[in-house]
């Protein structure tokens, strides 16, 4: 099952694909896709009794609707997860840089952005704007002190994050929110897809793009820490709310890892694709 944050006549509404992705269903006349999921089971019965009332006509093609941020309001900052892949960790440094517990930073919300968004450049503030493809876990219910072995059952579903990065930033204050948090430093989206249809997350292609060069190639199964450890880890003494986002980490491949390094310039567009997920895509804004 895919959902979707969308917009159309300016009315912002959740919605779910149909089994083409071509078509969306209205399922929600709310912009807080965070509310729908903080409904819990609720929430899945009434998309269930949506589709089964729906005639052809209550269902939109999906090039009738702009595609918001999946989840535009979480609860709090996005969190994220820092070199939780080997050659990631070795690209940005070296073998000694490989965590031994998971790293873990955040992302202010105002960062986030939907598909086809723009990018702004920042070319003011930075010179080495970054991308990272990442697949993004969404929460499904409140918890705290989660046990391992429980940790998919807090999981709504998943996401796709460009944890887009100014280097120079994290280099000048010697920390990483104020290179993560310039203001549309977060595409998020488009899918917002239940875990039921994703199967095992620690085994998911991704994959990004640069102007259609590959760029990372990788798979969630590299992951160093999994995505139940993730939660498990993060939820020991802090409360996981239903619409908190986790970004899960990128794989090798980013601009800073190259030699000289490829950093983001206007116009480059941003493709990066997760298995079962789909295809978030944004382009670098050309004004400053």
């Amino acid at each position: 099952m895919k959902l979707i944050t969308g917009k159309k006549e300016n009315k912002v509404f959740v919605g779910v694909l149909d089994s083409t992705e071509r078509k969306v269903l209205a399922v929600s006349h709310t912009d807080s896709m965070v509310d729908c999921i903080a409904k819990g089971e609720e929430f899945l019965q009434e998309i269930h009794e949506k589709i089964k009332a729906a005639s052809e006509e209550d269902y939109f093609q999906i090039e009738e609707v702009t595609l918001l941020s999946p989840i535009t309001n979480p609860p709090k900052n996005i969190i994220c997860v820092g070199k939780n892949y080997v050659d990631h960790a070795i690209e940005m440094g070296s073998k000694e840089d490989i965590p031994e517990h998971i790293m873990v930073f955040s992302k202010a919300p105002t960062t986030i952005i939907g598909p086809a968004d723009l990018i702004k450049n920042h070319l003011s503030i930075t010179k080495q704007l970054d991308y990272e493809g990442e697949l993004a876990i969404v929460i499904g219910k409140k918890g705290t002190n989660i046990k391992i072995e429980e940790a998919l059952s807090y999981c709504f579903g998943y996401t796709i994050v460009n944890d887009v990065t100014a280097r120079d930033l994290q280099e000048k204050h010697k920390q990483f929110f104020l290179g993560k948090s310039l203001d549309t430093s977060c595409p998020m989206g488009p899918f917002l897809v239940h875990k039921e249809s994703i199967g095992n997350p620690n085994s998911l292609q991704i994959e990004t793009r640069v102007n259609g060069e590959v760029r990372q190639s990788s798979n969630t199964k590299h992951f160093i820490f999994s995505v139940e450890e993730i939660i498990s880890t993060i939820s020991k003494g802090m409360t996981l709310e239903p619409g908190d986002v986790i970004a899960t980490g990128t794989p090798a491949g980013v601009g800073k890892g190259f030699k000289p390094p490829r950093f983001l310039k206007p116009g480059d567009q941003i493709e990066i694709t997760i298995e079962g997920i789909g295809t978030l895509t944004n382009k670098v804004s050309l004004e400053i």
